[in-house]
């Protein structure tokens, strides 16, 4: 019987319980083991490749990051240290392959950041910040540059980073021995698209990014070698027809390659793809996620498992993935205030 681990980041003050470690052996509920308190909205979370550390983004004015090293047998975590993000309002990170940097997007201050990582799993303050210009065509959300978030290809060469306020994909060239970014290239998204977060199919020939403010998901080519996108693929992200208020959030692709899913806020859905032999998104489903505003959602190792975080009404719910169709069955639901970043990690690392 499958158990696992899971880290669940919220929207929650300091004074508050606010990072949450749960376990799960699909013989009963989901049970919480532990609860957090002392952390400003810790809204998104990160392992360390070694499985030892753990990092959150405090998404406040005064960004920061904060660090913990992860107990080996219980999954217990000791704080470390807490580093600025050098930027305002922190939402997305993540630790390259070498675990020598955490990369930061900072979305309300327009700019991306990495930090190195000691030895101890500690962080020291930023050795690169890249500040993100100009704007686009949404009067409110875009007058701005919005890094959403921030992802490194398998190769660990280059930074893509999805910039809602701009709708483009930059791209960077990642030294991972110095930790410099280096401006390469751009992806331009259709104005008004709003990417949000991006991911990378297993082959590495394929990626997609999901776009918040028009609800769509498009597909590119990727050149591992050039550090380059194509776009050949843009498609609704909601059923045909509907017509309410709705604002995409995450996207994740099975590790086997055959499906993607992604997050609708509003409509209160995850949609479910199929991928082609080409990487283009066919046959669509909708599974409604038993709650509201579904924000981050995560598949565990195995592929068996995934979990929402409906933020909106301060629940989790857990589906159990098909292997063969992708379609999604309800296993059980858990209440969590404001869930905002679900963390799988293997038990035992």
């Amino acid at each position: 019987m499958t158990r696992l681990r899971a880290y669940i980041g919220t929207y929650s003050s300091e004074q508050r319980e606010g990072l949450f470690i749960v376990e799960w052996d699909e013989r009963s509920s989901p049970q919480l083991l532990r609860a957090i308190a002392g952390l400003s909205h810790p809204s998104f979370l990160a392992l360390h490749p070694s499985g030892r550390f753990l990092y959150a983004v405090n998404e406040i004015d005064d960004g920061a990051v904060s660090a913990f090293a992860v107990d080996a047998h219980t999954g217990e975590l000791r704080p470390l240290n807490r580093q600025s993000s050098a930027g305002c309002g922190p939402c997305h990170l993540t630790v390259d392959a070498t675990g020598q940097f955490v990369l930061v997007a900072n979305y309300a201050g327009g700019s991306v950041a990495v930090l190195p990582i000691h030895a101890d799993g500690a962080l020291a303050p930023a050795c690169a910040v890249v500040q993100h210009h100009g704007s686009s065509a949404h009067p409110q959300r875009q007058t701005g540059p919005h890094p959403h978030s921030v992802t490194l290809d398998p190769a660990n060469r280059f930074v893509l980073v999805a910039d809602l306020g701009l709708d483009r994909v930059m791209i960077y060239r990642f030294d991972a021995a110095q930790g410099k970014l280096t401006a390469h290239g751009a992806a331009p998204l259709k104005a008004g698209a709003g990417p949000r977060h991006f991911a990378f199919h297993p082959s590495a020939r394929y990626a997609y990014v999901i776009n918040e403010l028009d609800n769509t998901i498009t597909a590119f080519d990727y050149d591992p070698v050039e550090g380059a996108l194509s776009e050949k693929q843009a498609v609704s992200a909601l059923p045909a027809g509907y017509a309410g208020e709705s604002f995409c959030a995450d996207i994740h692709i099975a590790p086997s390659g055959r499906f993607l899913y992604g997050s609708n806020r509003g409509h209160d859905s995850v949609v479910g793809f199929a991928i082609a032999e080409d990487g283009r998104l066919q046959d669509a489903r909708y599974t409604p996620t038993g709650g509201r505003w579904p924000r981050n959602f995560a598949l565990d190792p195995t592929s068996r498992h995934l979990w929402v975080a409906n933020q909106h009404s301060d629940a989790i719910t857990c589906f159990l993935v098909d292997p063969d169709s992708g379609q999604l069955t309800f296993a059980g639901q858990l209440s969590i205030p404001q869930p905002a970043c679900i963390l799988f990690a293997p038990l035992g690392a």
